[in-house]
């Protein structure tokens, strides 16, 4: 059905260009959302959309539609917003290649899947909170299957789908008239993700964050928890985009081969990694993903590439033309961004540090020089490698650049928040900002 439908909407763009691709989105959702402990919001759905870019004289034209029955106007629009946009040499379309099948990124059961299962997943959160002595504030749970089908005039066809589950929860902790919050969530492409662990590691946060006592102003070392780590490096992500490269909005534009990192630090975008939640066989332009070494050994290998930034700075694409939605164009963007220490530091070694759970602003960091300063929450002094007693307020103020240098792994799990799979992270200097 859905082939059909591609076949349909490219054999009617091709009357007008020997250059279209149609992009076709068909996506099941369930999402629930609670405020406090009363379950109020639900929905159940399922969308169906279709991107449609052409080439005509080097000039780039896009549309979208929802109406199956409107392809015929929708190639049109497309053709139409071509003449409106500037000649580019540099727009291209995907040309075959091999894809890698992904494994373990689709769970069958979702088909058998009825909303009650996420109101039960949602329900067992607000108990477990309650039980736990705690409040919840805010809370959540979605899962979805997508399935994407995308053919081109290059012979370019490629068609999987794939599941994803995610759960969060939000909550407040009291004692002796003092109050915490915290925050938790998990993601997994299976359902089997836990309402109880994310419910009680909440908690536990929370809880242990009550009577938070002041710090002074030093350097020292940090450990950033996965939440406080994923939101800090998200800078890194905007300086290693080819995009923000060409268009000399990156600090790392002209440091290639040049050691930026720690040399027990390599880092990789993978979108091929088994059951990583952003991967694919292939990219949002047809290209094929791959694993792309952007660190090695604390060298910057490279940047992430879609097509047209690959043509534009002579390179290839690495599948990181992403997509949103149907009804967006491609633009470059990470998958799996895979933080691999090659050694790593158990937390009984430190004598004098600060442990972040999660950090506020980090969106206010600077995109281009790297520079930031946060709000730590949940933050916690650690002694003799023991944690023993809560912050109440403080903040982190530094360079991400100068802190990929200074980076080294906590013994932890390996978790994937965001685009990132990462341990917990210690950073050996960095400044903590208190009374």
């Amino acid at each position: 059905m859905m082939e059909e439908m591609a076949q349909k909407a490219l054999k009617e763009a091709q009357r007008y260009t020997d250059q279209a691709e149609i992009y076709l989105e068909k996506e099941q959702i369930m999402q629930i959302e609670f405020q406090k402990d009363n379950l109020d919001f639900a929905k159940e759905e399922s969308n169906l959309g279709m991107g449609i870019r052409v080439i005509i004289d080097g000039k780039m034209g896009f549309s979208y539609t929802s109406n199956m029955d409107e392809i015929k106007n929708a190639v049109k629009r497309a053709v139409f917003n071509s003449k409106a946009n500037q000649k580019d040499e540099n727009f291209s379309l995907a040309y075959p290649s091999n894809y890698k099948k992904v494994k373990d990124i689709h769970d069958p059961d979702f088909d058998n899947m009825e909303i009650q299962e996420p109101l039960l997943f949602a329900r067992t959160m607000i108990d477990t909170v309650k039980e736990e002595n705690c409040q919840p504030t805010s809370g959540g749970f979605s899962s979805g299957k997508s399935q994407i089908l995308i053919m081109n005039s290059n012979e370019v066809e490629g068609m999987e789908s794939s599941t994803g589950f995610a759960g969060y929860v939000a909550v407040n902790a009291e004692k002796n008239g003092e109050k915490s919050t915290a925050y938790e969530s998990e993601s997994s492409r299976f359902f089997d993700i836990k309402p109880e662990e994310i419910a009680k590691n909440a908690c536990k946060i929370a809880k242990d964050s009550v009577g938070g006592v002041e710090v002074k102003t030093r350097d020292m070392e940090v450990i950033l928890d996965y939440h406080a780590a994923s939101g800090l490096l998200g800078t890194f992500l905007n300086a290693i985009n080819a995009d923000n490269v060409l268009r000399g909005r990156s600090i790392l534009a002209d440091k290639l081969n040049h050691k930026i990192a720690s040399s027990t630090l390599n880092i990789y975008d993978d979108g091929t990694l088994r059951g990583g939640m952003n991967s694919s066989s292939f990219d949002g332009e047809g290209t094929a993903t791959a694993k792309t070494p952007l660190i090695e050994e604390g060298i910057l290998q490279g940047f992430i590439y879609d097509l047209y930034n690959a043509h534009k700075g002579q390179s290839k694409s690495t599948g990181n033309g992403i997509r949103s939605s149907f009804n967006e164009n491609p633009s470059v963007g990470p998958t799996n961004i895979i933080m691999d220490f090659k050694e790593d530091i158990n937390i009984s070694q430190l004598d004098d540090a600060l442990m972040v759970s999660d950090v506020l602003g980090a969106h206010t960091a600077n995109p281009i020089s790297g520079d930031f300063s946060v709000e730590a929450n949940n933050a916690f002094v650690i002694k003799n490698g023991e944690i023993i007693h809560p912050v109440k307020k403080s903040m982190l103020s530094g360079n991400i650049f100068d802190s990929l240098k200074k980076m080294n792994a906590l013994e932890s799990k390996i978790k994937q928040f965001g685009p990132f799979i990462l341990p917990k992270i210690l950073i050996q200097e960095l400044r903590v900002v208190g009374d």
